[in-house]
């Protein structure tokens, strides 16, 4: 008596999508579309070949993280600010610096401006003179530091770090927003939330 079509359990067992996968071929799993990173500070500037640098600069700071404010405006330099206290402003912008050279920065995309007293290497160069302390700025070979006050006669640079070590809040109201227009991509600022908020009118 011949078998009727059913009766075969082979067919059972030869389904396609119900057979169990081969012994050391496991079903491969889709891999999930990377996406962009999260960062507290996107990386200004263009980056260089090979592998990804880590973005900066994001303090380590054990007081407070930063904190960044991006303009609505994409043709404006984005603002970071680090929480500080006055004595401690220059250490942060220091600290700074450092992370952004670290991640690829080069140190004449940097000027650091002080509202209070100079900072050392300023102080240092000046004792030269003031030609030959300008000249430095102009050769744009360096990192460049500067006193707040004569601002006006720096020349623009990708990054501008000011540190709040200093002076009255209507020397910080005055200079701040003249240090925004100097910063082509990025403004970093370290000192106290309050006083930087109420001069450039960002969150902090």
């Amino acid at each position: 008596m011949p078998l009727l079509p059913e009766e075969p359990q082979i067919h059972e067992s030869a389904q396609g999508p119900r057979v169990a996968p081969a012994a050391g071929r496991p079903v491969p799993t889709p891999r999930p579309v990377p996406g962009p990173r999260s960062v507290a500070v996107p990386r200004p500037g263009n980056p260089g070949p090979g592998p990804a640098r880590p973005a900066p600069p994001q303090p380590r700071s054990a007081a407070a993280p930063a904190r960044e404010t991006a303009t609505e405006d994409r043709s404006r330099p984005q603002i970071q600010l680090i929480p500080a206290p006055v004595d401690g402003a220059l250490d942060a912008a220091e600290e700074a610096v450092d992370l952004l050279l670290d991640s690829g920065r080069t140190p004449s995309d940097v000027l650091v401006l002080t509202t209070g007293e100079q900072h050392p290497w300023a102080a240092h160069e000046l004792s030269f003179g003031e030609a030959a302390y300008w000249a430095q700025h102009d050769a744009r070979d360096d990192v460049f530091y500067a006193d707040a006050a004569v601002l006006s006669r720096a020349a623009s640079r990708p990054v501008v770090v000011v540190a709040l070590n200093g002076g009255s809040d209507g020397a910080a109201g005055s200079r701040l927003p003249q240090a925004l227009e100097k910063a082509e991509a990025l403004l970093i600022v370290c000192g106290d939330p309050q006083r930087i908020t109420a001069a450039l009118g960002v969150s902090a």
